[in-house]
């Protein structure tokens, strides 16, 4: 399974990016290699649509799950709704590592 993060940093130890449209980084989890890859997407230069353009980027990624804070905006939602993947929220205030395991024991809400 993959997992993609929005971090403020590209470990374990970084923290949840509570925003999904201007998120400073992806942080993509792999389950079967257990690897980590950070994914920098300038969302300061995106003028409008940086939740459409950030749903975009993180469907070309093919996660199975998306963990952030707060959850994307209704026309993200939009996009990302069209797929099978499942996003999660309320990891605000969390590292990465606790996040991944506030998931894994079922502790975030289901955005959709």
């Amino acid at each position: 399974m993959k997992i993609v993060f929005t971090a403020k940093g590209a470990n374990w130890d970084s923290q949840i990016d509570e925003r999904f449209g201007r998120m400073e980084m992806l942080v993509l989890f792999d389950e079967e290699t257990n690897t980590l890859e950070a994914i920098k997407i300038d969302t300061e230069q995106m003028d409008h649509g940086a939740g459409l353009q950030t749903a975009q980027k993180v469907l070309n990624l093919h996660p199975d799950v998306i963990i952030t804070g707060n959850g994307a905006g209704n026309k993200a939602l939009d996009i990302l709704k069209r797929s099978a993947v499942k996003m999660y929220i309320g990891a605000g205030g969390m590292s990465l590592k606790e996040a991944y395991g506030a998931y894994k024991n079922g502790q975030l809400n289901l955005q959709f």
